[in-house]
């Protein structure tokens, strides 16, 4: 294909004639990853110029090179770039017109530490396993070299392919912005361009040799770090790593006896152990990200752990609520709980928004809670834009036992309302509309109807990414029967049992006459007559 250029009247222009290039952006499942897998299947070599190298780049490939002879990969040392801003500095002491470049020593410190800090964050997954073990294995039998090199920062994405004897050409040349890593390959958009004449494959190769040359070898560093100084240290035994395991995940609770604040309990109120924790829980979330989801699943009184939690807070709590959760009348309303824990905060109806708003700029809330927060799952309507005005800067308290229902971005939706969607704080997904972008692109042409087996895995898939990777640090949720297995003392102390949900019995019914003729029109007019969509429940009837 050819290149083109944006004219001053908004054309397409050609930039050059006769040449042949590709351009592949990430976009519409035209993945970098992709096309590599294409090309090196066929290819004998495979050379990398980057200035950031992960293993997560290579874990998404290594299959597609299990038949390629050689594979060299040279990387900038701007792979810890902190580290290395610090070296540079001290050399700028030096003559200005020398070019001083760090000891080769200093480089494999650079790179091994920067090894061992990204398999440290690295996802807990066997592929991913086996992937760094094939990496250290090809190592090993002299099939893969890495090099680093340190005179000058390295920026460019270089990837050259040589393809075998008599194939339909010499190679293939890849570059642009992409570095190689999974969201160079994958998730970014990214801007890359293939060139397939052998002039650009020559002067690419041609520079590359002379690079390697000069570079410094880290290859036994990379295998040393990694089987010596990470989880994948070969003298860990399973159990000290289970330990260790244990360790991270709860050190931050190690060591603390946490409690609740002076807390003001009805009188005959039953404490639950599980509704404080859930409070401490909700607490530590919500001054670590802002914002936190009560999702305990029905009759679990998420009402009474959202009070408990305002009341471990400090400054003025507005609650968003439906109607019939303001009301007095309703025992188990937002008044009464208020009243009943002594806890002072304003109420207001979901449906007077505009009024919250106000509220909001005339008074100084710290808290905003927003009971059946799902409700506010679409962003696409006038009252989302209120109340993410409404949440701006405040902590967000979301109480729903059902936030994810249609698509991710429902979940999405009610996370912005305390994260930057671009510049997120949960650990590892720092772009939140890549991510949840990524999983909506793997429902798309599905039929729901047409295939609901395919569309129900995909949708169990994302669920489980989602929770996995982004509610864990965000969401209090448990289930009856989660809290039957670990709080038992706690419901056996307070005579608590909940009911044994048993499967549906069949019961008929015998229609007289009268019955039977309203029972038949029903059914003509749900089936024939009715034909807005979301009064045709039938279209969903699966046989």
């Amino acid at each position: 294909m050819s290149a083109y250029f944006l004219g001053q009247d908004g054309e397409f222009l050609p930039l050059f004639q006769g040449t042949d290039l590709t351009f592949i952006t990430n976009e519409q499942n035209q993945t970098l990853k992709d096309r590599f897998n294409q090309l090196i299947k066929d290819s004998r070599n495979f050379d990398v110029l980057v200035g950031y190298f992960y293993l997560s780049g290579f874990h998404a490939l290594y299959k597609s090179l299990e038949n390629t002879e050689k594979i060299r990969i040279l990387i900038g040392i701007s792979t810890d770039q902190e580290t290395y801003n610090l070296i540079e500095t001290s050399h700028e002491e030096h003559e200005e017109d020398m070019r001083l470049r760090p000891s080769d020593y200093e480089t494999k410190e650079l790179i091994g530490t920067a090894v061992e800090n990204e398999i440290s964050n690295s996802n807990d997954k066997l592929e991913v396993e086996e992937g760094i073990q094939k990496f250290v294995d090809w190592i090993r039998s002299g099939k893969l070299k890495i090099k680093a090199y340190p005179s000058r920062k390295t920026h460019a994405k270089l990837y050259i392919m040589t393809f075998k004897e008599g194939d339909r050409d010499v190679g293939r040349v890849i570059t642009g912005s992409s570095n190689f890593t999974q969201s160079g390959l994958e998730d970014n958009l990214e801007f890359n361009v293939e060139l397939k004449n052998r002039s650009d494959y020559e002067f690419a190769r041609a520079k590359f040799n002379k690079l390697w040359e000069d570079a410094v070898d880290v290859t036994d560093d990379y295998v040393q770090t990694i089987t010596q100084k990470t989880w994948l240290n070969e003298n860990v035994r399973p159990y000290e790593l289970y330990l260790k395991l244990l360790y991270e995940y709860f050190k931050d609770e190690l060591n603390k006896d946490e409690k609740l604040s002076a807390i003001y309990f009805p009188e005959n109120f039953k404490q639950f152990k599980y509704q404080e924790q859930a409070v401490l829980n909700a607490k530590k979330i919500l001054e670590e990200y802002g914002g936190v989801f009560i999702s305990d699943v029905v009759g679990l009184g998420k009402t009474y752990v959202a009070t408990m939690l305002a009341s471990q807070l400090d400054g003025r709590t507005l609650i968003i609520a439906p109607p019939s959760l303001i009301e007095r009348e309703n025992p188990g309303s937002w008044p009464n709980v208020l009243s009943d824990f002594k806890v002072p905060a304003d109420w207001i109806s979901v449906g007077k928004l505009g009024e919250a708003l106000k509220m909001v700029r005339e008074r100084e809330y710290k808290n905003i809670i927003i009971d059946e927060a799902h409700r506010f799952r679409s962003e696409d309507t006038q009252s989302y834009d209120k109340l993410s005005k409404i949440c701006r800067g405040k902590r967000v308290i979301l109480v729903s036992a059902t936030p994810y229902n249609n698509s991710p971005r429902d979940i999405l939706n009610l996370i912005k309302l305390f994260q930057s969607p671009r510049n997120s704080t949960i650990p590892g997904v720092p772009n939140l509309e890549a991510f949840f972008n990524k999983l909506d692109e793997k429902l798309q042409g599905i039929d729901k109807k047409q295939d609901y087996d395919k569309f129900l895995a995909v949708t169990r898939e994302n669920a489980k990414e989602i929770r996995d990777k982004v509610l864990k640090y965000i969401m209090v949720r448990r289930t009856r029967s989660e809290i039957e297995k670990y709080f038992a003392d706690d419901l056996k102390n307070n005579k608590i049992k909940f009911p044994e949900v048993e499967a549906p019995k069949p019961l008929f019914y015998e229609l007289d006459d009268q019955e039977d003729r309203a029972f038949t029109e029903t059914l003509k007019l749900l089936t024939q007559e009715l034909t807005y969509s979301r009064y045709m429940p039938l279209l969903y009837l699966r046989d």
